[in-house]
C-alpha cells in the first residue's frame, strides 16, 4: 500500500491542502503504508525551490515524515516517453490554435447554448494545412483523445460514480513548450511508483475520470486503484474559503504561535463525524483516525475555531510536553506549578507573558474603592503564603465588610493583577507574593 501528496511548490502550504496532506498521511500510518512526498513542478516558470523547501519545513513543523522524495521535473524524460507510446497507438495528436482561437470557439459555443467541448478540429487537417500553420512558426500542443465509453470507479466517499467521456474535452498532455501537464505526469508517476490509494478533494472527481481512462491507455488499470475525493473546506459561511483563509499559511500559524498538535487536531478532526478527545500526540491521533467517519458535507473551517482549539490544546497539554516552547520563547520562570496555574487561561503560548509579568513583573494596579482596598491592606496575611491564603483573607473581609461574590473579589483582582479576568486567585496569589501585593495595594506599580 501506498500514498502520496503532490503539491506544486508554487506557494506555501495553506490550511486548504495542509488538511489534504494530513489526512493522507495519518491514513498510511494508520495502514502501514508508503507515504511519498511528490513535487508536481513541471511548471518550471512558477515553481521555486525555496516553495518546495518551505512545504518540507512545514511537514517537519507538524511532525509529518516521508518515505522518499520526488521532483517531477527530474522524471521529464520519462513523461516524454510515455507521451511517445500514445502518439504512436494514435492517442495523442497535434493541435495548432492559439489560446485565442480556443477562447473564440469556447465563448461561441457557450453563446450557442453548447457545451465548451473541443471540437476535435485538429483530426480534420490537411497535410498541406499543417505546414501551412508550422510555417508560420507555430508549434503544436497535443491532446490525448478520449473514446466513446463510459467511465465508473467505485470512490471511497461517493460510492459508485460514472462519467460518459463524450462529455470531456480530449484533454492537453503536453504544452508548446513540450512540458508535460499534470494529466500526464501524475498518471505516469502514480503508475510508476505503485501508488494505490488517491486521496484528495473533490474538485478533482472529473479529472479522475479523465486520469482513468489515460491510465487505461498506458497499460495501468483504474481498478488497482483507491479514490476518495473529500469534500473541500469552506469559510465559516458555507461559501468557498475567502482568499484571506484559504491562502492561510501553516508558516503564518507557525509564526503566530499556533501549536501544530492543535491544527493536527483542529484540521484532522474537520469533517468528522464523531468528536474525540484531544490528542497529545500523532501516535494518538493515529490511534483514532479513521478516514471513513469523513462525511459528504463541506467541513467548515473558521480561524476562530482554530484559536479556540488550540486554546483547548494548551489546557491540557502537561508542562514536560511544552516546556521545550516555553524555553524557546524565553518564558523561563513559568515552572510546573505555574504552568498548571494558568493553562486553563491561555489561547496562544504568547499569552504566559501577561501572567509572568503579573507574578514575576511589574503591572499598574487597577484601584477603583480605595477605602475597601485600604481594609483589604490591613487584613492581608502576614507571609508564607498558599493556597488556603486567599480563602483566609476573603473571608476575614466577608465578616468584616459584608461583600461577597463580585463585590469581594472583582476589586482583590484588579489591584492585584489589573486584570478584570484571569486564573483562580487562590492558586495566582502565592507567585505574587506578600511584599508585591503590599505594594499593589498601597497603588504603586509593582
Amino acid at each position: 500500500m501506498k500514498l502520496r501528496f503532490a503539491p506544486s511548490p508554487t506557494g506555501n502550504l495553506h490550511v486548504g491542502n495542509a488538511r489534504t496532506l494530513l489526512l493522507n498521511w495519518l491514513y498510511a500510518k494508520k495502514k502501514g503504508a508508503e507515504f511519498i512526498l511528490r513535487f508536481d513542478d513541471t511548471d518550471l516558470e512558477r515553481s521555486k525551490d525555496e516553495y518546495a523547501e518551505q512545504i518540507k519545513q512545514d511537514m517537519a513543523w507538524l511532525g509529518l515524515d516521508y518515505d522518499a522524495v520526488i521532483k517531477q521535473s527530474d522524471r521529464l524524460k520519462v513523461y516524454q516517453e510515455a507521451a511517445e507510446k500514445l502518439k504512436q497507438s494514435g492517442r495523442l495528436y497535434p493541435c495548432y490554435e492559439t489560446k485565442h482561437e480556443l477562447d473564440f470557439k469556447r465563448k461561441r459555443q457557450l453563446s450557442q447554448g453548447r457545451p465548451p467541448i473541443y471540437d476535435r478540429a485538429a483530426l480534420r487537417l490537411s497535410a498541406d494545412e499543417v505546414a501551412a500553420f508550422e510555417a508560420e512558426g507555430r508549434i503544436p500542443h497535443w491532446r490525448f483523445q478520449l473514446e466513446d465509453v463510459t467511465i465508473t470507479w467505485q470512490d471511497g466517499a461517493h460510492g459508485e460514480l460514472s462519467f460518459d467521456a463524450k462529455h470531456f474535452s480530449d484533454p492537453i498532455l503536453i504544452r508548446e513548450n513540450g512540458a508535460p501537464v499534470y494529466t500526464l505526469s501524475g498518471v505516469v508517476d502514480d503508475l510508476d511508483l505503485g501508488i494505490t490509494h488517491i486521496i484528495r478533494g473533490d474538485d478533482h472527481i472529473s479529472n479522475t475520470a479523465i486520469q482513468i481512462h489515460l491510465m487505461e491507455a498506458l497499460g495501468g488499470r483504474g481498478e488497482d486503484f483507491v479514490f476518495v475525493h473529500l469534500p473541500l473546506l469552506t469559510g465559516a459561511d458555507g461559501e468557498g474559503l475567502s482568499k484571506r483563509l484559504g491562502s492561510l499559511g501553516l508558516k503564518d500559524l507557525k509564526e503566530e504561535n499556533y501549536e501544530a498538535m492543535a491544527l493536527v487536531n483542529y484540521l484532522g478532526q474537520l469533517g468528522n463525524s464523531e468528536e474525540s478527545d484531544i490528542s497529545l500526540s500523532l501516535k494518538d491521533f493515529i490511534a483514532s483516525f479513521d478516514l471513513s467517519k469523513f462525511g459528504k458535507s463541506s467541513p467548515k473551517f473558521s480561524q476562530e475555531d482554530l484559536l479556540r482549539a488550540n486554546g483547548k490544546f494548551l489546557q491540557v497539554v502537561p508542562f514536560e510536553q511544552i516546556k521545550g516552547r516555553l524555553d524557546d520563547l524565553g518564558f523561563t520562570k513559568t515552572t510546573k506549578a505555574f504552568w498548571e496555574t494558568i493553562q486553563g487561561n491561555l489561547t496562544l503560548l504568547t499569552d504566559v507573558k501577561e501572567y509572568e509579568e503579573i507574578c514575576f513583573s511589574t503591572i499598574t494596579p487597577k484601584i477603583e474603592e480605595h477605602d475597601f482596598i485600604e481594609q483589604a491592606k490591613e487584613a492581608l496575611p502576614k507571609a508564607p503564603w498558599n493556597e488556603e491564603t486567599w480563602v483566609q483573607w476573603t473571608s476575614a473581609l466577608k465578616s468584616q465588610t459584608g461583600r461577597k461574590g463580585k463585590a469581594l473579589f472583582m476589586p482583590l483582582r484588579q489591584a492585584l493583577t489589573g486584570e478584570d479576568h484571569g486564573p483562580e486567585m487562590k492558586k495566582l496569589l502565592p507567585f505574587i507574593g506578600y511584599e508585591k501585593a503590599l505594594k499593589r495595594l498601597n497603588g504603586n506599580r509593582e
